[in-house]
């Protein structure tokens, strides 16, 4: 598996760290991309000097870019897509800037047949106890009611394949649970979803994100990275006061705070590809480094990527 070590606001000091972690503490065969001088002298620090292999690109994304100029720069993010796409590595791991990602994903591994856009799937968790995955997490920002409506599927599926749920059903995030609520693109989507050989719940609100209410949320990639960034936000400062009222003991709160830290879910996964691409938090440390590596390595050696079209393939029309 390739590891961006340039990428995330933290850069090599917590990326390889973190590879170097998955690779001794959980078995996960890691390739570093990047300047290869700066990662060498990491992994002197964490003793692996010479036992990780180390792919050299100059380059790097930085954090700001939006996307497409980062196709042109020879850096380890092109590089660790590049070597999914030729097969040289299982998956690729990412804390890069997502539309970097995304841009060098669709270049270098390449969009599954008949995908218009990648998606980020990332699955929450819920008060009733399950899980929700949100979708699109902030890959495409601007989607067509038509992509809206792929993610819909990429979605329901991602929810059969990974969390076992048997008949998914998919809501669509809006500013009113009635029928019609909504911008254009929201309305479009909506008359759109009843025809999908999916459960469509119908649109969902701000407040079911985590209620549980559908086990499928779907939207842009603008709002679901806002409604993402929400949770993590909402959920530090709820605890926060909770602690200072004295209500629950530390061990209840961390264990809330376990359940919404990035570290635990380690990434998203980038849905509508032809390889594994997780892409993890920008201000990633070596911890939610290292479970992001094994989420890729468990999602590539489940073969979730193929089931997962093979699956939408295999699904007939309405």
């Amino acid at each position: 598996m390739a590891v961006d070590a340039m990428g995330g606001d933290l850069g090599p000091a917590e990326t390889v760290g973190g590879a170097v972690t998955a690779w001794r503490e959980h078995g996960v065969p890691v390739v570093l991309v990047g300047r290869a001088g700066e990662i060498h002298r990491e992994l002197a620090r964490h003793g692996a000097a010479g036992r990780i292999e180390v792919v050299h690109a100059e380059g790097v994304v930085p954090m700001g870019e939006r996307g497409a100029g980062a196709v042109s720069v020879p850096s380890g993010l092109r590089a660790g897509c590049e070597l999914v796409g030729k097969g040289a590595a299982s998956a690729f791991v990412s804390a890069g800037s997502t539309g970097a990602v995304v841009s060098c994903a669709i270049r270098g591994v390449g969009r599954a047949p008949g995908v218009l856009r990648p998606a980020l799937a990332v699955a929450l968790p819920s008060v009733t106890g399950g899980a929700t995955v949100l979708i699109d997490a902030g890959a495409t920002s601007d989607p067509t009611p038509e992509m809206i409506v792929q993610f819909a599927l990429l979605g329901a599926s991602y929810a059969q394949i990974v969390l076992g749920v048997a008949d998914p059903s998919v809501g669509l995030l809006s500013i009113g649970a009635e029928p019609g609520k909504g911008n254009r693109l929201t309305r479009r989507a909506g008359e759109l979803l009843p025809g999908l050989p999916l459960r469509f719940h119908g649109n969902v609100e701000g407040h079911d994100v985590l209620a549980g209410t559908a086990d499928v949320i779907v939207t842009d990639g603008f709002t679901g990275n806002v409604v993402l960034k929400n949770v993590e936000g909402s959920v530090r400062a709820a605890l926060t006061l909770v602690a200072e009222a004295g209500v629950a003991g530390p061990e209840a709160l961390r264990e809330v705070a376990r359940r919404y830290d990035p570290e635990t879910h380690g990434g998203a996964a980038l849905l509508g590809l032809n390889g594994t691409v997780v892409v993890a938090h920008g201000s990633s440390t070596a911890p939610t480094i290292a479970r992001a590596c094994v989420v890729a390595r468990d999602l590539a050696e489940g073969g979730v990527m193929t089931r997962l079209m093979d699956h939408l393939v295999a699904e007939p029309a309405r």
